[in-house]
């Protein structure tokens, strides 16, 4: 071999050689993130201490494409909006529920009493519910000054939804709570979503009628999976056929395709043979957001930051150290928006246009741009 040619070989092989011994955070394109240890049977989620939610990457880790046009500039926001010092890229609360238990019970269910306190605060703090469903489609219609609250309720137990003999929600009932707490707070809309799997509130052949009543007084019913798996880990056949088979039934109860799903434990599924931006949209569905069990509010519907495949929630219970949730729990959360009012979302009032102060608007999503209003 030509010396000339032995020279460029010994150089090649030394580039590729120091480049394999580098570390992978120093080698182009990657990165690493740290993750705090989640609860039991929830998701590990990037690190975030009150003070606002990790930023997310866009579905699929894809970049936005360049608007062939720039986007329009923002439009003075009306007095209306300033006067309510409106943020409509603040953070909201996505409130994570599951049985409302008297007694007994593990540390993830919470007491009528407990449900009863936590809607009287948010009631007063000026909290406007909207249905997981409203808050991914960005339909936030609620009055100027107020806050949206996303609550969800996770396995479809009849201690959050049966009607009694009268056909009324039966007494200690979530749905019975949420009713009581708007005849005392007018503007507080009793809705919620619940996320159910193969038999809804456990009615069996009275499913179609009591989802049908839920439906007709507001509240969405969406996909949790036919038997609530861990999809971690699960052949992406098997998790396909428990969306399917789940997406089935709140067809046939609720009349209406699914428009949000959740993770049963909050845990995706990490499967080979399919990319996991699958379970956004399948062959028999198509959902607008899917919800994890995390710790964190989640980032406007509206912030560039807004990932549609993982949307964070978070776990009601109070100011205990197990699980952290002497920081990453509703009752934390709560506390520190109450200390923080302008990081947190507040309406405009206008379902049509989207508001921000003038030192965020700069987070605003740009297929939003056209609703943009800056005070």
């Amino acid at each position: 071999m030509p010396t000339l040619h032995k020279f460029a070989v010994l150089v090649i092989g030394a580039a590729l050689l120091f480049g394999l011994l580098l570390p992978p955070e120093a080698r182009e394109g990657e990165r690493t993130t740290v993750v705090q240890p989640a609860a039991q049977g929830t998701e590990a989620v990037p690190a975030a201490a009150p003070g606002g939610p990790t930023a997310s990457a866009k579905p699929g880790g894809k970049p936005s494409a360049a608007p062939s046009t720039p986007p329009p500039p923002p439009q003075p926001a009306s007095a209306q909006a300033a006067q309510a010092k409106a943020n409509e890229l603040g953070q909201v609360p996505v409130i994570m529920y599951h049985r409302i238990l008297a007694k007994g019970g593990s540390e993830i269910d919470r007491t009528p009493d407990e449900l009863r306190a936590e809607l009287k605060r948010l009631a007063e703090a000026n909290y406007v519910p909207v249905t997981a469903a409203e808050f991914v489609q960005g339909r936030i219609d609620i009055p100027a000054g107020a806050h949206p609250v996303v609550l969800t309720f996770d396995d479809g137990n009849p201690t959050q939804f049966t009607l009694d003999a009268a056909g009324s929600p039966a007494p200690d009932t979530a749905v019975a709570i949420l009713m009581e707490t708007q005849a005392k707070y007018p503007s507080f809309r009793p809705v919620a979503t619940f996320f159910v799997n193969k038999d809804p509130f456990q009615l069996g052949e009275e499913s179609n009628a009591g989802v049908t009543w839920l439906v007709q007084h507001g509240f969405e019913i969406a996909n949790h999976t036919y038997t609530h798996p861990n999809l971690a880990g699960m052949p992406g056949s098997k998790v396909e056929s428990e969306i399917a088979k789940a997406e089935d039934v709140v067809k046939k109860t609720s009349g209406s395709p699914s428009v949000t799903f959740a993770y049963p434990f909050g845990n995706a599924p990490r499967t080979k043979d399919k990319d996991n931006e699958f379970v956004l949209k399948g062959d028999t569905w198509q959902f607008q957001g899917v919800f994890l069990a995390g710790w964190n509010p989640s980032v406007s519907v509206f912030s560039k930051e807004f990932d549609r495949s993982r949307i964070s929630r978070i776990r009601s219970e109070g100011k205990v150290k197990k699980d952290g949730c002497d920081k990453f729990c509703s009752t934390a959360w709560l506390e520190w928006l109450d200390k923080n009012p302008d990081k947190r979302y507040t309406s405009d009032g206008d379902p049509s246009a989207v508001t921000a102060p003038s030192g965020s608007i700069s987070q605003l999503a740009s297929e939003f741009a056209d609703r943009a209003r800056v005070y």
